[in-house]
């Protein structure tokens, strides 16, 4: 044990002096990139994994139903639904929320394609209300042979659930995964949008009528993706994710009404990822608590809250039932492909952080406070030790770094490309040539995230290593969000969500002023922005109503106010001072003078702008720089 320990007080002198070098932007770019590797079906005129070819153009047509398309989910050449979709989902919820990052990265455009690949098979795969494709081949049939996607010989029988055979896991799965994307798509493609959200809401409506597990209809998925937690965590979060697109009160209520019966409130978890959904639900809620939409459960909503914590705390080994590290500190739930919960929790407390700082709280773990900045810094901790800060020095993104996998478990990049020798390759012939090659492989798979290293930071790069080397879209998903939010810092208070808050359904806190302070004002025209920088200032701070409801005869606004620093030089040590100012506000941190940066940030560049809100019933507040350090 002592020995572990020095090793393990090494690493936290020697670790910071790697933390400062790593490009997110080159990481998210691959991070991306690593979809193009996995699509199934005709591939675009800008496919940019050119190693690739066409394949499994007649999936579906045994069944007499077009399934062309989709992602291969790992390292074979199975189009499994679930953790499609569930992929689907995490990277729709990494734009939703750092859309804005993924812009200025020059990837957003790249994010939302990968997207509607996946969208658009699901919209395929759901040709009737109460009808759901949820597999396509088989996997015995596949792991059998050792074959590129462009030669596949094994059965591509389409497996499906129905009324008769229900699968509400499943649909549960797609309906929050075409819900989350449909807001991906809101603004460029509203007509695309609205069909993913008919869709999302026919399969909730299937997912809730008909209820049972999918595996118990699509048995040949149970010994590849069983439904271990069973249906209640999807159903609870198709719900959460159809509120959270269409703002309807009814999937709120659901929410509400379910949580306990479904084990939204009861279940505390220490992971989040394609079969366990609980930890993603209890974010979504405590989320809508904190923006005030939830007041109608607020109790309900207070539970939830109480879990997505426990699953914070857990991770930073605050709380009272702590995630194993190993010692390099990792995340460290179990020896098979270990990386999808590291990601998926690194996901996971970046928002939470987020959305912490806006509601401007902390967390109370069992082991003390936890502040926002402490949240993100751990997540960061994991997505470095990803790309190279461990024991090994190792990046387990292939393509990143000096040292990655060489040897991943993956069929289409360890065997020639098709375009560079077009012999086919037999079944049982690409495991004599291929599989058992000690070289590296042929075809670089770039971005993918492996299963990564065991609880003593040990890993084996060999091809036959599968619970080490096979990549999965479900270990990358959660990681375009965090990369994004890495590169880019924070993008303000609204990203790709919809913006507009739905009015309030009890009083906003009491406010500490006069009472003839509260009296509304006439509201003021949207469309004129209230300057209030001084003479001579270097920042520009403008403010906009976004939007205003009616409660219990008092009118309230939300504001929208941007600081723009229009020097030449990054401002540091910014106050803001605000008078006149009569409800909450979001997206600064308070101080003994005024306000300061919230605590995701430290400086504004030259020409950046950063943005808070604040709610209150009357006119737009006076909010001037007073202070500030030009460097």
């Amino acid at each position: 044990m002592g020995g572990v320990v020095v090793q393990f007080s090494l690493l936290l002198v020697l670790m910071p002096l790697a933390l400062a070098g790593h490009d997110y932007g080159k990481a998210l770019s691959k991070c991306i990139l690593f979809f193009e590797a996995q699509r199934s079906g005709y591939l675009p005129s800008n496919q940019r994994v050119t190693w690739r070819a066409d394949s499994g153009l007649h999936d579906g047509k045994a069944n007499g139903v077009d399934l062309v398309g989709g992602y291969y989910d790992a390292g074979d050449n199975v189009k499994f639904g679930l953790p499609m979709a569930f992929t689907i989902t995490m990277m729709a919820w990494s734009i939703a929320e750092y859309g804005k990052q993924m812009a200025a990265a020059g990837e957003l455009g790249h994010a939302m394609e990968a997207v509607k690949w996946g969208t658009d098979y699901l919209i395929k795969a759901h040709p009737e209300p109460f009808v759901l494709y949820g597999e396509v081949g088989d996997g015995n049939s596949d792991h059998y042979c050792w074959q590129r996607p462009e030669d596949m010989t094994t059965s591509r029988m389409a497996y499906r659930i129905d009324h008769n055979n229900p699968g509400s896991d499943l649909a549960g799965e797609t309906a929050a995964a075409m819900a989350s994307a449909s807001i991906v798509f809101r603004r460029s493609n509203p007509a695309y949008s609205h069909q993913l959200l008919s869709h999302a809401k026919q399969l909730f409506e299937f997912a809730d009528k008909y209820r049972g597990k999918y595996d118990g209809s699509i048995t040949v998925a149970r010994k590849y993706y069983t439904s271990v937690s069973g249906y209640g965590d999807e159903l609870l979060w198709a719900a959460a994710w159809l509120y959270q697109a269409t703002n309807d009160r009814y999937y709120l209520d659901f929410l509400g009404t379910n949580g306990d019966a479904l084990g939204g409130t009861q279940w505390a978890m220490t992971e989040f990822g394609w079969d366990v959904k609980y930890a993603g639900v209890q974010v979504l809620a405590s989320k809508f608590l904190l923006q005030g939409k939830a007041a109608r459960h607020s109790p309900v909503f207070e539970r939830y809250q109480q879990k997505a914590e426990y699953f914070i705390c857990s991770c930073l080994g605050k709380g009272t039932h702590n995630v194993q590290r190993t010692p390099g500190g990792l995340l460290f739930h179990r020896s098979w492909n270990n990386m999808q919960f590291a990601t998926s929790a690194s996901f996971l407390l970046t928002v939470y952080s987020d959305h912490l700082s806006a509601a401007g709280r902390n967390i109370q773990c069992a082991a003390g406070i936890a502040t926002p900045s402490e949240l993100l810094m751990f997540a960061k901790s994991q997505v470095d030790y990803i790309l190279g800060d461990n024991p090994r020095a190792t990046s387990y993104m292939v393509g990143y770094g000096r040292t990655y996998p060489q040897q991943v478990h993956h069929r289409a990049s360890s065997i020639v490309s098709i375009k560079v020798d077009p012999a086919f390759v037999s079944c049982r012939g690409g495991y004599q040539t291929w599989f058992g090659r000690k070289a590296g492989d042929p075809n670089l798979l770039d971005g993918a995230i492996v299963g990564g290293p065991d609880a003593y930071d040990d890993f084996a790069d060999r091809r036959d290593n599968y619970e080490q080397t096979e990549p999965a879209t479900y270990n990358n998903a959660p990681m375009l969000g965090v990369l994004a939010r890495l590169h880019g810092g924070s993008g303000g208070f609204s990203q790709l969500f919809p913006v507009v808050l739905p009015a309030p359904t009890i009083p906003l806190p009491t406010i500490r002023v006069k009472r003839e302070k509260m009296k509304p004002l006439p509201q003021p025209e949207p469309s004129t922005p209230a300057p209030v920088s001084k003479p001579n200032s270097p920042f520009i701070v403008e403010q906009k109503e976004t939007t205003s409801w009616n409660h219990k005869g008092k009118t309230y606004y939300r504001y929208s106010t941007v600081v723009t620093n229009k020097s030449s030089k990054t401002v540091k040590d910014l106050n803001i001072s605000i008078s006149k100012l009569y409800g909450p506000l979001w997206g600064l941190s308070k101080s003994s003078n005024g306000f300061v940066f919230p605590t995701w940030m430290n400086s504004l560049p030259a020409g950046k702008s950063f943005e808070f809100v604040y709610i209150h019933a009357s006119s737009p507040a006076d909010i001037w720089v007073s202070g500030y350090t030009l460097v």
